[in-house]
């Protein structure tokens, strides 16, 4: 196995887009113009996620979508160098139109985080971690 990544659906591919482009996550250029999906790559490794209609999806999964007002079906992290780095991302993203759930914060001494939902209630959290304060 050499990569893996992420599969969500979305009721509204454009505005999806939209969403991801505006808190800075790279459209991946293989799918760039593509009108039918999204991606994006994430990170140093370029992580991929995709966005695909929720018709699509449930095609694929064979299974009925999760409904994210009513339960979370997974919490994806993401890693921040800083404090600062959280704080940024937290007003990049309500500005984008995403909701934050966890406003950004200390928790157990060594971490910072919040947490937010996109535009189709999938929850992510930014998190920084002070190893130095890490508990042995």
């Amino acid at each position: 196995m050499k990569t893996i990544w992420l599969n969500l659906p979305v009721k509204n591919i454009k505005k999806s887009k939209e969403f991801f482009n505006a808190i800075g996550f790279k459209e991946n250029p293989m799918h760039k113009d593509a009108e039918h999906l999204g991606s994006f790559l994430i990170g140093e490794n370029n992580f991929v996620l995709m966005l695909f209609p929720e018709n699509a999806f449930k095609g694929f999964a064979q299974n009925e979508i999760s409904d994210t007002q009513k339960g979370t079906e997974v919490l994806i992290n993401i890693d921040a160098q800083s404090k600062s780095e959280v704080d940024a991302m937290a007003k990049t993203v309500q500005k984008a139109g995403g909701k934050i759930f966890a406003e950004p914060g200390e928790s157990d001494g060594w971490m910072y985080a919040f947490g937010f939902e996109d535009l189709d209630g999938h929850r992510w959290s930014m998190l920084y971690m002070d190893m130095e304060k890490m508990p042995g």
